[in-house]
């Protein structure tokens, strides 16, 4: 499966097509899924452009993405940084009518095990964000790990060896656990392609958005999250060892 992550916390100066807006985000999100993107993930906005958690923002990006590609899952986050940031941020998800399909939640925040009690309890599937060897032990322990769609191992590190053998501890250690779950493993900035190929071979879901960077795999800027998405998939197609069927975009049942 491959998730486009349309925007994070970059902004136009990152990227000038970077999508903010409700409209840009429902436009964009029908490039991506025209070009082959299975799911989505973004971070709405306030009126400012700053990501925020608010209830009424949230609800405007999500209607506007979902008119513009209905059935497509829709995912945000609830990294601690996002207004109104810290613990705070769990009333506030709670207050959500409008509902995304899941959210990501950070194994390496404080508040991580009641923000996914609180997202399972409102009936939103849970991505559990892991970064380190320490955040897989701390979901393992947590009693509903098991609940949760998806893991997501992204990595931070800019050195690609040392990216890659984070990402092989962290799959080690859950393998171990047993820990039935499917997979979404990425990277960031100079570990975008590398961890993208890597999860190909490895047959596990992964994602490509203006969020993690703006590169092509040759290094060359991308004109929008379109283009990303479509060079991503024309690696899969071109990726040794790789069956057919994991190359084509699959969708995943919303919750």
């Amino acid at each position: 499966m491959l998730q486009a992550c349309l925007n994070g916390s970059r902004d136009k100066d990152f990227h000038p097509q970077t999508p903010v807006t409700p409209a840009e985000l429902a436009a964009d999100a029908r490039r991506v899924v025209a070009a082959g993107a299975a799911e989505l993930h973004f971070h709405p906005r306030d009126a400012d452009g700053a990501e925020t958690l608010d209830a009424a923002h949230v609800a405007a990006a999500i209607k506007a993405v979902r008119a513009a590609v209905p059935g497509t899952p829709i995912g945000l986050s609830t990294h601690a940084g996002i207004a109104p940031r810290g613990r705070g941020r769990l009333k506030t998800v709670e207050a959500w009518t409008v509902k995304p399909d899941y959210v990501s939640v950070n194994l390496v925040e404080e508040d991580a095990p009641q923000m996914i009690a609180l997202a399972l309890d409102k009936g939103i599937g849970v991505e559990a964000g892991l970064w380190s060897v320490a955040d897989a032990e701390r979901l393992i322990a947590l009693p509903r790990a098991h609940d949760c769609l998806r893991i997501l191992i992204e990595i931070n590190e800019q050195d690609i060896a040392q990216g890659l053998e984070v990402a092989a501890a962290i799959r080690t250690l859950l393998a171990g656990a047993n820990l039935d779950l499917p997979i979404l493993q990425h990277g960031f900035d100079a570990s975008v392609w590398p961890l993208y190929e890597d999860a190909l071979l490895r047959q596990l879901d992964t994602r490509i958005g203006l969020e993690d960077g703006r590169h092509l795999p040759d290094g060359t800027p991308a004109a929008d999250n379109a283009a990303l998405i479509t060079a991503a998939l024309r690696l899969a197609r071109l990726a040794p060892n790789l069956p057919p069927e994991a190359a084509a975009p699959t969708r995943a049942t919303r919750n």
